[in-house]
């Protein structure tokens, strides 16, 4: 005990003073838990609008669901950490204000580079919620690629993974230019650069009144760019999708509905978020009020243990995705439900098949990155139908928040597109290029007049998709217009051939491209990765024989290929997002013929 005062008049006022009641706490800036979360939205807005914002499903869902799991990453270095719904809203609007900390403004552009991992997914709340414009890049790209993509979207600021720094512009990442970095080392303690970050945006609220998500007006016209999107830009350079606020909420609704997230969904991050924009379903599980799990690196491995014992009940991949999972050693059938959404280029029945096989459902979408990623999708399909995995295989129907597609006629080679758009006839026969318009239909392209007025033309967008339209009003992509193979005036769908040819027993993977021909112009050139454990490693010439012997009677007998080619797995070239690079397939089979 500490030793009494000896003085009366010291004794009497240490006394005094632990009677005293504790001063009154400082009031707090914080509003109450009734109104924290609610959207700040712009004054003088008339009484019957209000405009649509993917980030007030984040409110909403803090609001309604405050201790529900929001965000959950088991991968982190040093143990899995998660945040609830309360918890996540609060690191976005700190990212929020940090992000304005630094001087960034509306409409500046915020560079984001990162695996499946949770600053990724505060990224896509928080740039937004500060009236910033998303550029999420694929960490796939080159270095020379990354510094074009920073250069012409006039970046600001990088968000980025340590993992992935080395992919900058040199003078980028030493500092004291215009573009500021920050990085995340991805272990959540203090010293993360991104933590502390976050700290900075936390600081800058409380200078500011402490006002949360009070202090972050929404933007008054719906209509404002919240995202620019890159195209693969595999033929030329890429080109930058505007996406804005009413279509990211509105493709989030529409996904969310399609893929049926509920709210006791678990989702599990297959698909890349830099996959336009993770085709929104940043916004689509916000808006289910699910929890959503990241993965940092594909290892389907940990893909198969997810699903086995995690409690994952959606995912989205592409076909490519979706063919290793099937293939893995760890697939076995599923004895609760999981719901698979494909997309990213056309899958076959077979693949289709091998899914359901193992007890996962599959909704078939298709889209572009210029409709928000996915704006279609197969709808009751009958399953005591002879036809069910290839009625599956089609691209169905618009989404219920878009405006139904439209198949055109084609443009003659070497004109310009006209505005008099003629539809083909619904007979499952005739080709046309696929156009469509309306809410999930891209703003424009960034800087780019010329581009946006050619894919814009007759008011429509042009995806350079071909199509055929059947009696009851579904539609199915026959190729894209590149693709398409002209044999002795005879059109052959690139696409139909891989649906046989990946139909075979021991075909793991394939694609068709066409390749020059002396007689005919052109004929099909089949390439293709045997399954493991097939018997016909090493007897290339004995599959081929067996392919084409099992495709007469298939497929028209010009459409069957005229060349087989085995490879290996990493022989097959991929563009960045996992789609088979057909470009690179038709430089070097074209060197073939030379």
């Amino acid at each position: 005990m500490p030793a009494q005062s000896n003085k009366p008049t010291e004794r009497l006022h240490q006394v005094s003073q632990h009677l005293q009641p504790s001063p009154p706490p400082r009031p707090s800036t914080r509003p109450p838990a009734a109104f924290r979360w609610r959207p700040a939205l712009p004054a003088d807005l008339p009484v019957w609008h209000t405009p649509l914002n993917p980030i007030t499903f984040l409110l909403k869902a803090a609001l309604i669901r405050p201790d529900h799991p929001a965000l959950v990453h088991p991968g982190r270095a040093g143990g899995g950490v998660s945040w609830t719904y309360s918890a996540w809203a609060e690191r976005v609007a700190q990212l929020a204000y940090a992000l304005r900390a630094r001087g960034l403004e509306e409409g500046d552009r915020v560079f984001v580079l990162g695996p499946n991992v949770p600053f990724v997914s505060d990224a896509l709340q928080a740039v937004p919620a500060a009236k910033m414009v998303l550029v999420v890049v694929n960490t796939r790209l080159s270095a020379p690629e990354i510094e074009f993509l920073v250069q012409d979207s006039g970046t600001k600021l990088i968000l980025v993974d340590e993992s992935l720094v080395h992919l900058l512009p040199e003078d980028v990442v030493a500092g004291g230019g215009k573009v500021q970095v920050v990085r995340c080392v991805d272990t959540g303690k203090a010293d993360d650069p991104y933590e502390q970050f976050l700290r900075e945006g936390a600081a800058y609220d409380q200078k500011l009144g402490g006002k949360e998500w009070a202090g972050l007006e929404f933007h008054r016209d719906e209509e404002s760019t919240i995202a620019i999107t890159y195209t693969s830009g595999t033929t030329s350079r890429p080109k930058g999708v505007e996406l804005t606020a009413r279509g990211c909420y509105l493709a989030a609704i529409a996904n969310a509905v399609e893929s049926r997230l509920t709210d006791n969904s678990i989702y599990l991050w297959t698909l890349p978020k830099f996959h336009v924009l993770g085709w929104c379903f940043p916004w689509s599980t916000t808006m289910a009020m699910c929890t959503q799990v990241c993965l940092r690196a594909m290892d389907y491995s940990v893909i198969w243990d997810a699903f086995l014992n995690d409690g994952i009940t959606h995912y989205n991949a592409a076909p490519t995705v979706q063919i290793a999972i099937v293939g893995h050693p760890k697939a076995r059938k599923l004895d609760r439900p999981l719901l698979a959404t494909i997309a990213g280029a056309a899958p076959t029945a077979t693949l289709i098949q091998q899914l359901e096989k193992l007890g996962i459902t599959v909704v078939h979408v298709y889209g572009t990155s210029e409709v928000y990623g996915p704006m279609t999708r197969t709808y009751y399909v009958d399953r005591a139908s002879p036809h069910y995995y290839r009625d599956m295989a089609k691209q169905g129907h618009a989404f219920l928040t878009a405006d139904d597609i439209r198949i055109v006629r084609l443009t003659p080679e070497g004109e310009p597109p006209t505005t008099d758009l003629t539809e083909t006839a619904p007979d499952g026969q005739e080709v046309g290029e696929i156009v469509l318009r309306g809410n999930l239909a891209m703003k424009r392209y960034f800087k780019n007049e010329e581009a946006t007025k050619k894919a814009f033309a007759g008011g429509h967008y042009h995806t350079g998709d071909l199509g055929i339209r059947y009696p009851d009003g579904t539609f199915a992509i026959v190729d894209r217009a590149k693709d398409f193979i002209i044999s002795g005036g005879e059109n052959i769908s690139s696409l139909a051939v891989e649906s046989a040819v990946a139909a075979h027993d021991d075909v793991f993977e394939c694609a068709v491209v066409g390749r020059a021909h002396e007689k005919w112009g052109e004929r099909p050139h089949a390439v293709v990765v045997l399954k493991p454990g097939s018997k016909w490693h090493g007897k290339h010439a004995e599959f081929e024989a067996d392919l084409k012997g099992a495709l007469r009677g298939k497929i028209s007998a010009f459409a069957i290929p005229e060349w087989v080619e085995v490879v290996k797995p990493e022989e097959l070239p991929k563009t960045s997002t996992g789609k088979i690079q057909k470009v690179a397939l038709r430089d070097r089979v074209k060197k073939l013929s030379q």
